[in-house]
């Protein structure tokens, strides 16, 4: 089951006219076991990004943080947590290593959620629906419809601690990595 949203991409034609290239569903769009859901959007490699072609820059295969100089909007919906969190410490923990992010025991770091985890990028966040709370090293923050995030490459979780699902737009573009 996909998250069903739609998605349009415009373009150029030949003679260099406004077109519409694009108009449904993305075409990597998914839900795992766990219910967490997501949709990919749009990715780019370099900067300046170069809008010329056809090219479907939402049809890869992607990890969370974007290739160097590059971007990637999705969006994730994030389903109710349940109460078996000390069991999915683990399984969270490498599937996040496995898409790319820093995690537990990456330089020393430990988690306070199974969530945990940090990318090299900065992060445009908008809350489209639902609530959820942001936890970082020491702190949280509790996050509603309308909120927005400018995650800078911390150390963070999301946690659904309410009975609805949330969804978050996500825009990652690389940055330094914070010493």
């Amino acid at each position: 089951m996909t998250l069903h949203i739609r998605r349009v991409v415009t373009g150029h034609d030949a003679d260099g006219k406004a077109v519409i290239v694009a108009d449904g569903e993305a075409p990597r769009s998914w839900r795992w076991p766990s219910g967490l859901g997501h949709s990919l959007f749009w990715v780019t490699d370099s900067m300046p990004v170069d809008n010329a072609g056809h090219a479907d820059g939402g049809d890869q295969d992607i990890g969370i943080p974007p290739a160097p100089h590059g971007s990637v909007f999705r969006i994730v919906e994030f389903p109710p947590e349940g109460d078996d969190l000390d069991n999915a410490d683990a399984t969270g923990q490498e599937m996040l290593k496995a898409a790319g992010a820093i995690v537990k025991g990456d330089a020393g770091l430990t988690a306070r959620h199974p969530g945990m985890h940090k990318t090299n990028t900065i992060d445009y966040a908008v809350i489209l629906s639902g609530e959820i709370d942001m936890l970082v090293d020491e702190d949280e923050v509790h996050l509603k419809a309308g909120d927005v995030v400018v995650q800078r490459g911390t150390y963070h979780a999301w946690a659904n601690r309410g009975t609805e699902p949330c969804r978050i737009a996500f825009i990652l573009i690389d940055a330094a990595p914070v010493p």
